[in-house]
């Protein structure tokens, strides 16, 4: 068989296995490299937060659809002045308007929470408690924004999702991080974490905040601060006492976490509990 050598060369360097494999996309998104995508996930983020001498995080959480106070106010006055809608559709809408600038105060809260906690963030050695978000709007914003404020550093762990959540500006540009495994997310959140915090929110915020439960009453991870921000908020979203009540959990565990009012006193819990343990 005669070849033609020139192109014949020409296709085993354009043939995708004879790239480095790092470059074979293809094979990189196979079920086979699965697993060094995960590998790979885990040991990224971890680079660049020993290389930012990131030492210890303060994960918050809440709820991407809290707007801040001047957005909310604009919302709800541009919506009274308008006379285009339905009576009943332009009432419900009003509701809904009057209710985001009830929640839009925790907004604020959180914003106070990030300035308040970087007072404690800085060491000779390297950051202490820097602020960990998922990176999107809402309460994750004004989080990032009170860190970055006060000059902490600010950290953000996006992930993929079928929607695609534009990460928030406050975010320091060399710590934003964005996951397709929301279990390699999940760990990072907890591997450095001193303290979790929880703002009100849905289904996302719930599941880390259980989570985060668990591992502590199932001494997975050592002790630490699970402090619920809004205390109407929480005991209406969760009767942690009926689940005590009815032998769900012992009464220990109601214990686990504490709920404030708002974020100077979740920041003060924090640095306070880590003062006293030395």
């Amino acid at each position: 068989m005669d070849f033609n050598t020139d192109q014949r060369v020409a296709a085993i360097m354009a043939s995708p296995t004879y790239r480095l494999a790092e470059d074979d996309t293809a094979f990189m998104e196979s079920v086979t490299g699965r697993a060094t995508r995960l590998e790979l996930e885990f040991m990224r983020a971890d680079f660049y937060l020993r290389e930012h001498r990131i030492r210890s995080t303060v994960v918050v959480f809440g709820s991407s659809r809290i707007v801040s106070p001047e957005v909310a106010r604009l919302a709800l006055d541009e919506l009274s002045r308008s006379t285009s809608m339905p009576a009943a559709s332009h009432e419900q809408q009003l509701a809904r308007a009057r209710r985001d600038l009830t929640y839009s105060r925790y907004y604020d809260e959180a914003r106070l929470f990030g300035r308040a906690l970087a007072a404690g963030s800085k060491t000779n050695a390297g950051h202490e408690f820097a602020i960990v978000t998922g990176a999107g709007p809402g309460i994750m914003e004004a989080a990032n924004r009170g860190a970055a404020e006060a000059g902490a550093p600010s950290i953000g762990f996006n992930i993929r999702l079928p929607v695609e959540q534009r990460p928030n500006p406050y975010i320091t540009p060399e710590l934003a991080f964005q996951f397709h495994y929301f279990a390699l997310r999940k760990m990072h959140f907890m591997l450095r974490a001193r303290a979790l915090v929880a703002f009100p929110g849905g289904y996302g915020t719930l599941d880390e905040l259980f989570e985060a439960l668990n591992l502590v009453q199932t001494q997975t991870i050592r002790p630490i601060p699970i402090i619920l921000v809004g205390t109407e908020y929480w005991q209406r979203a969760v009767n942690f006492d009926y689940l005590v009540d009815e032998g769900f959990i012992e009464a220990a565990d109601r214990d686990l976490f504490t709920i404030v009012a708002g974020g100077a006193e979740a920041a003060h819990r924090i640095l306070e509990f880590h003062s006293s343990a030395g």
